[in-house]
C-alpha cells in the first residue's frame, strides 16, 4: 500500500505511518496587492501565489481613474502575453480578447504586457489593486463548459465543498453576471434560484423555478439549467467556498465564509478578515470591496471602497470594521450578503527579515515612497536620530492617526502630510511639514517596519469598559509583550510583560520603574489577554518569542560582561531595554546603524533626545546580542531586572 498524506493537514496517513502532509495557508492562496502601472512589458507582480501551475483569477482595478474596467483574468480560460481573454464586473459584455498589452500567470504572481492605453491594468503612472485567488479545494475553483442544449447538467468541479457563492458568466456573448449565494434565503428558500447580478445594484430575486439557473449543488458537482446552457455558448463560472476547514496545522482552519448580516450586527468569522466583499441583499445598492492592504479601518474611519457593478475609480465608505474575530458593521438596519477572506500569514515565520526591518532615511521634504520593509507592514516606528523630535508610531488598523512613543497625548489624524499609506514594500510619506517625525528635509532618522505574523507579533484595536474584559487577538500563542495606548484620550503607554510578571507594569514614555496600577493585563492565552482599561478606545500591541525571530525575556544585571542568548544563530538586529526594578529610559539599538564591537548608536524611545553614539554598551553575539560592562545602570546595574525585545 503506498504511503499517502492527508489533505490539508500536517499528519499521517496511510500504511506504515504516511508522509508528512503540506499545509495549506491563506497567503499561498489569495493576495491584494497594489501596484503602479508603468506600460512598460514585463512588469511582475511577485505576490507569492503560483498562479501558473496552479491555475487561479486575477482580478484588477484602477485606483485612481473614473471609467475604467474591472478586468478579470483567469487560467481556465485563455491567460498568456499572445492572448488574454478578459472580463469586466461592471460590463454585460462579452470576453474580450486581448494581445500583448496585457497579462500572464507566474508561478510567484503574474506579469504585465506594455499596457499604454488609458484603460489597461498597467496604465504608467496609475494605481491598482489587484485580487488573486488560487484554485484550492475548500477555498476556490474555476469551471468552464460549452452548452449542449439540455435541460438538466451537471459540471463537475473540484472546491471539495458545496459551493457557498457562484458567480456564472457567459463569456461567449453578452449576458449578466449571475450570482448565487447561500445567505439569500428569500424570495426564495432554495438559494440557488434566488439570483443577484453583479454588474447591477438590483436586489436579488427568485427565478421561478429550477428549470432554468442552478439546481441544488453539490461537494463535486454542479446542476445546470437549460438558461446556463445554451447550445454552443461557453460560461465560465467562479466557485466560492464557505467554512470548509481544509487550512493551517491540522486542517481545520476556515479562510473564506459567505454569510449574512444586519447593519449594527457583529459577525463572529472565528478569524480577522483582510477582504470583505458585500452588497445588500433586499434593496438596490452598489456592490463593494473592502480589503486590509487599501485600508479596512476602525470605527469612525472612513474605508478605501470599489464598486465592482461600477468603473468609478476608489472611493471610500463606512460599514465595515475589521476585529480579531470578525468584523462589526455600522447601524443602518439594512440587510447583506458578504464574503469574508482570513488576514494573513498563517504560517509562523522562520526568519525575522520576513517580519522586521530597521532602516535608516535621510529626509527629503518631498513626497516619496520608502519601500525599506521589503514586506507589507503592519507596524511603523520611527525616530529623529540628530534633532530633538519626537518619536512616532503608526499601524495600518488604525490608518494615518499619529500616536507618540514618548507622550501622553491622545491620537492625532491631523498630520496628513507625515504618513501617508501603507505600502507592499513600506509606506508612503508626504512633505512631513508638521508633525517631523519622518521625512523632515535634511533630517535623519531610524524606521522600524513590523509585520504581523503568528507567534511573533500582533495588533487589536478595541474599547475599553472600566471593568475586566476579555480581548481576542491572533498571535496564535500566549502575548509575553503587551503595549497599551489610549487612542481618545491623553494616557501613558502602558507596558506589561510575563518575564516580569503582569501585576506590575510601567510606561513606555517614562523611565519609572514598573509598578502595580489601574490598567493591567492578566490571563493571557493563544487568543485572548484580560484587561482592565478605561472606556475610551485603545490600541494594544503584543509581542512574543518566536523561535529563531523573536525574544521576549528579561535579565540580571552583574556590572560585568553579561551574554544574553535569544537562541538566534546570526545576532540581534534590534534590541529593545528597560529596566524595571528602578528608573530607566527605554534604549534601542539595530543593526542599520550599528551593532557592532565598537561603539553602537542608541536611541531613547520615551525621550526626544539626540541619538547617542560615542558609547559602547551592547555588543555582537551570534546567539542573541552582548551587554558591555561598561553599560550604566539602566542597563547593566548588578542585581538590577531588566526587560528586553530582541529580534533577528
Amino acid at each position: 500500500m503506498p504511503l499517502q498524506a492527508t489533505s490539508g493537514a500536517a499528519s499521517y496517513d496511510g500504511f506504515g505511518g504516511g508522509v508528512v502532509a503540506e499545509p495549506n495557508y491563506i497567503e499561498s492562496c489569495f493576495s491584494t496587492y497594489l501596484y503602479t502601472g508603468n506600460a512598460t512589458t514585463g512588469q511582475s507582480i511577485n505576490n507569492g501565489i503560483d498562479l501558473a501551475t496552479k491555475g487561479g483569477l486575477l482580478w484588477c482595478k484602477n485606483r485612481t481613474t473614473a471609467s475604467t474596467p474591472h478586468y478579470l483574468f483567469d487560467t481556465a480560460r485563455d491567460f498568456s502575453y499572445s492572448n488574454a481573454a478578459v472580463l469586466n464586473t461592471a460590463s454585460t459584455a462579452a470576453q474580450e480578447d486581448k494581445g500583448t498589452d496585457y497579462a500572464k500567470p507566474e508561478t510567484n504572481g503574474f506579469s504585465f504586457g506594455s499596457g499604454a492605453g488609458t484603460t489597461s491594468p498597467n496604465k504608467n503612472g496609475d494605481a491598482f489593486v489587484s485580487w488573486t485567488f488560487r484554485k484550492q479545494p475548500k477555498f476556490f475553483d474555476i469551471v468552464t463548459w460549452t452548452g449542449d442544449g439540455t435541460g438538466n447538467r451537471s459540471i463537475p468541479h473540484l472546491l471539495g465543498s458545496t459551493p457557498a457563492f457562484i458567480q456564472t458568466k457567459l463569456t461567449s456573448g453578452a449576458d449578466a453576471w449571475w450570482n448565487h449565494h447561500r445567505s439569500v434565503t428569500s424570495p426564495n428558500a432554495n438559494w440557488w434560484r434566488n439570483y443577484g447580478l453583479l454588474d447591477g445594484t438590483q436586489a436579488f430575486a427568485d427565478w421561478g423555478d429550477d428549470s432554468g439557473l442552478y439546481q441544488s449543488p453539490d461537494a463535486t458537482n454542479l446542476y445546470i439549467g437549460s438558461y446556463y446552457n445554451g447550445s454552443g455558448k461557453t460560461y465560465v463560472a467562479y466557485l466560492f467556498a464557505h467554512n470548509a476547514g481544509g487550512f493551517g496545522l491540522t486542517g481545520t482552519d476556515n479562510v473564506i465564509s459567505c454569510g449574512s448580516f444586519t447593519g449594527g450586527d457583529t459577525v463572529n468569522l472565528g478569524y480577522e478578515p483582510q477582504f470583505v466583499l458585500y452588497k445588500p441583499s433586499a434593496v438596490s445598492a452598489n456592490w463593494r470591496i473592502v480589503d486590509n492592504m487599501r485600508g479596512m479601518f476602525q470605527v469612525g474611519d472612513a474605508s478605501p471602497v470599489l464598486f465592482p457593478n461600477l468603473s468609478n475609480a476608489e472611493a471610500t465608505h463606512d460599514l465595515v470594521y475589521p476585529n480579531a474575530t470578525g468584523f462589526t458593521s455600522g447601524a443602518n438596519g439594512t440587510a447583506y450578503i458578504y464574503i469574508a477572506i482570513r488576514r494573513g500569514p498563517m504560517k509562523v515565520p522562520t526568519t525575522g527579515t520576513s517580519v522586521f526591518a530597521p532602516a535608516t532615511h535621510t529626509g527629503t521634504g518631498t513626497a516619496i515612497s520608502l519601500t525599506s520593509a521589503g514586506f507589507p507592514p503592519d507596524l511603523f516606528w520611527s525616530a529623529n536620530r540628530d534633532t530633538i523630535r519626537n518619536r512616532s508610531s503608526h499601524d495600518r488598523l488604525r490608518g494615518i492617526g499619529l500616536l507618540l512613543l514618548n507622550s501622553t497625548n491622545a491620537e492625532d489624524t491631523g498630520y496628513t502630510n507625515s504618513l501617508t499609506s501603507f505600502d507592499m514594500t513600506g509606506i508612503s510619506v508626504g512633505t512631513d511639514s508638521s508633525a517631523q517625525t519622518i521625512n523632515n528635509s535634511a533630517k535623519t532618522y531610524a524606521h522600524y517596519y513590523f509585520r504581523r505574523a503568528p507567534s511573533f507579533f500582533d495588533e487589536v484595536c478595541y474599547t475599553g469598559t472600566g471593568s475586566a474584559m476579555t480581548i481576542s487577538h491572533n498571535l496564535g500563542t500566549a502575548p509575553q509583550l503587551v503595549i497599551l495606548k489610549e487612542r481618545n484620550a491623553a494616557g501613558g503607554w502602558i507596558v506589561y510583560s510575563s518575564p516580569t510578571g503582569f501585576s506590575v507594569g510601567g510606561n513606555l514614555a517614562g523611565t519609572g520603574a514598573f509598578s502595580g496600577g489601574l490598567a493591567y493585563v492578566s490571563a493571557t492565552s493563544s487568543t485572548t489577554f484580560t484587561t482592565i482599561t478605561n472606556a475610551t478606545t485603545w490600541v494594544a500591541y503584543l509581542f512574543a518569542t518566536c523561535a529563531g525571530v523573536s525574544k521576549v525575556g528579561s535579565y540580571t544585571g552583574t556590572g560585568t560582561t553579561l551574554q544574553i542568548d535569544c537562541g538566534f544563530t546570526a545576532g540581534a538586529r534590534f534590541v529593545l531595554i528597560k529596566r524595571t526594578d528602578s528608573t530607566g529610559d527605554w534604549y534601542v539599538w539595530d543593526t542599520a546603524r550599528g551593532i557592532v564591537s565598537g561603539n553602537d548608536p542608541y536611541l531613547l524611545l520615551n525621550t526626544t533626545d539626540a541619538e547617542v553614539t560615542n558609547t559602547d554598551y551592547i555588543d555582537t553575539y551570534s546567539a542573541g546580542f552582548e551587554i558591555s560592562s561598561t553599560a550604566p545602570a539602566a542597563i547593566n546595574a548588578s542585581g538590577g531586572s531588566f526587560l528586553f525585545l530582541a529580534i533577528a
